[in-house]
């Protein structure tokens, strides 16, 4: 087997797509609403298969033996790659501001 193949392309499907999902988070408008949630969805899910599909493709192309166990063996990285920074993504990424400070109770009008 490739082994440098295998992983540099698993790891470089695995960005590309994870990328591709962020892309799409970021310059997607406001909080998606339920007419526009399965559009949005569809349209992150297409970046990482779309990796992954292109480097499985790309490590059959150029291997000689035991071409369809590579790519496959490249599908399953990239995917638990991209699974593996999605999650670290969500603990590492999550906004860091501390919890919401109670209001002081209001003040009277005429009191000073």
């Amino acid at each position: 087997m490739r082994w440098k193949l295998l992983i540099i392309t698993s790891v470089l499907a695995a960005l590309v797509g994870v990328g591709g999902i962020s892309l799409v988070f970021y310059l997607y408008p406001g909080p998606p609403t339920p007419a526009t949630r399965p559009m949005a969805t569809a349209a992150a899910l297409l970046f990482p298969l779309a990796a992954i599909t292109f480097a499985s493709i790309f490590v059959y192309r150029h291997t000689a033996r035991r071409r369809k166990t590579q790519a496959a063996a490249t599908a399953l990285l990239s995917f638990a790659l991209t699974l593996a920074v999605l999650f670290a993504s969500t603990f590492l990424l999550v906004c860091c501001e501390p919890p919401p400070q109670p209001l002081p109770p209001p003040t009277p009008r005429g009191a000073t």
